[in-house]
């Protein structure tokens, strides 16, 4: 079975050897996560996302990197679901998320999800962090 889906993600913030950054201080990024799942059983699947970020700073807004997040899917009773995605980002940074994702409201053709990413990033010159987000979207 192949679904679809679109979301919302709001970081929340992360931490590095400097300590941790909000995303609600200066500067503010939200991301639009969007892609397909390959279902091969009830309980085992392949995730394609992309997630195209913008970033709002000193009140100019742009597009500030797009995510290309290929994953694993772990679906386990009860609307829950562990993702493990590879990150490859084009603003230079790589890494890898897991995701915990959980059915918020089941209808007869789509479903509302929430999910939180854990970020894990490296590279471009900065040092290595771990960040937290909330993701709420529509699978289709």
């Amino acid at each position: 079975m192949i679904s679809g889906y679109f979301a919302v993600i709001q970081p929340i913030g992360s931490w590095n050897k400097h300590g941790f950054t909000d995303n609600f201080s200066g500067i503010h990024v939200i991301g639009f996560p969007f892609g397909m799942n390959i279902l091969k059983s009830d309980n085992f699947g392949i995730s394609f996302e992309v997630v195209p970020s913008i970033r709002t700073e000193h009140g100019i807004s742009r597009v500030n990197s797009v995510l290309f997040h290929p994953g694993a899917m772990l679906r386990f009773k009860h609307g829950f679901t562990f993702i493990g995605r590879a990150a490859f980002e084009t603003s230079g940074r790589f890494g890898l998320t897991p995701v915990v994702s959980q059915v918020l409201a089941k209808g007869k053709h789509t479903n509302m999800y929430g999910a939180l990413p854990f970020p894990v990033r490296f590279g471009n010159d900065q040092p290595a962090s771990i960040g937290i987000g909330v993701q709420i979207g529509v699978r289709f």
